[in-house]
């Protein structure tokens, strides 16, 4: 019997095929994680500089160790790993988004739910030539995150259309009744 990975049942999940980020998304998320890692540092130095080091708190020099080394694993393999877990698919009934590091979470938004879509860049995100699609449901909100700015741009658009498709044959049917 052979047992399928990951990645191959994620492909295979529904029939439904998937996109996967852009190179330029790793390079995004890599910077992202440095610098969300620098200010973790800077915080530990400070509670280190002004609280473990003038009491001498061994166990505290120990636990700041530890905190640093996993901050800097986190930044060097996190990027990693969820650039290639991303995952997202649109079609004309959902949006479905596979994402995670450790934990792999799986959103699935029918269209018809939709409130609001919106377009975002970041500082890093202008940086690197990527955006995210910011959809809106009466449920909280959902990201399509690292997407090339042109895709993000299309993607919102047929959204767009989408969501007036769907309006127009509401109202043609409430007018029916």
């Amino acid at each position: 019997m052979k047992i399928e990975s990951v990645n191959e049942i994620q492909g295979k999940t529904s029939g439904i095929t998937y996109e996967k980020l852009p190179k330029r998304a790793l390079s995004c998320m890599y910077a992202s994680a440095a610098v969300a890692g620098i200010i973790g540092l800077i915080i530990l130095g400070a509670v280190n500089y002004f609280w473990i080091f003038p009491k001498d708190i061994a166990a505290g020099k120990w636990v700041s160790l530890i905190l640093a080394l996993l901050i800097l694993a986190n930044m060097a393999v996190s990027p990693y790993f969820r650039f290639h877990r991303y995952r997202y698919s649109i079609n004309k009934e959902c949006i479905d988004i596979m994402e995670g590091y450790l934990f792999v979470e799986r959103n699935i938004v029918p269209i018809e739910r939709l409130h609001k879509l919106q377009t975002a860049r970041g500082p890093l995100d202008q940086l690197f030539g990527v955006a995210k699609v910011i959809v809106t449901t009466g449920g909280g909100d959902v990201t399509i995150s690292f997407l090339e700015e042109e895709k993000a741009e299309q993607i919102a658009d047929a959204l767009r259309r989408r969501i007036n498709e769907i309006v127009i044959e509401q109202r043609d049917a409430y007018g029916k009744e």
